[in-house]
């Protein structure tokens, strides 16, 4: 798998992008590229944003890695990898954060987890980390780059141990900025979003 130029939704031109901080922006599971640049006009107008769409064919969208016993540590190290090389193409970037939502920050996660010094933070939203260790992590958790987490407490898609075991990892790994927000289910709501807002302008000026 190679991602090429059409799986990238850009919220600038390329003539618009050199010499602004960009946020790479991996979707969930059945989703597509556009999740993340229709979230434009609510986040720091200084941010360039690069929606990245998964390779597999899942239901009506795309995802990352499969879901049932096929999944291995080697698919998701394989397309993690592949965002890290699209990624070192890339040029004209004053900084670069990531963001996945759902299985997507799983993979955004494993980036920052390859190469820690790539990314000025990450985002995790209704996400998780992928159990186990690579050799990237004791270099991430000196650094502790930092990390906004938001999730809905009525959020039943993830389970509540591998939440737990990502709240750890995170705070062990990160400088955290965990959210959690009441009544939301595996989605992002508004508040949520502000909040995210908030963080990101904090993290570029």
């Amino acid at each position: 798998m190679k991602i090429a130029s059409d799986q990238v939704l850009w919220s600038a031109p390329p003539a618009d992008r050199e010499g602004r901080p960009w946020l790479v922006m991996l979707h969930g599971h059945g989703m597509n590229e556009r999740m993340g640049v229709d979230l434009h006009d609510r986040l720091p107008a200084e941010l360039v944003l690069a929606s990245v769409r998964g390779p597999l064919r899942a239901r009506a969208g795309y995802g990352w890695f499969p879901l049932d016993a096929t999944l291995s540590m080697d698919q998701i190290d394989t397309v993690a990898h592949e965002v890290m090389s699209w990624l070192l193409g890339q040029q004209g970037f004053t900084s670069v954060g990531i963001l996945g939502f759902s299985q997507g920050s799983s993979i955004a996660l494993h980036c920052m987890r390859l190469a820690p010094d790539r990314f000025a933070y990450g985002v995790v939203l209704s996400g998780f980390v992928v159990p186990g260790q690579i050799p990237g992590d004791a270099l991430l958790a000196a650094r502790k780059p930092p990390v906004f987490s938001g999730r809905g407490d009525s959020d039943g898609l993830v389970p509540q141990l591998l939440v737990t075991m990502t709240d750890v990892w995170l705070s062990q790994h990160t400088t955290l900025t965990k959210k959690t927000y009441r009544g939301l289910g595996h989605m992002v709501s508004d508040q949520e979003i502000t909040d995210l807002a908030d963080f990101l302008t904090r993290q570029i000026t």
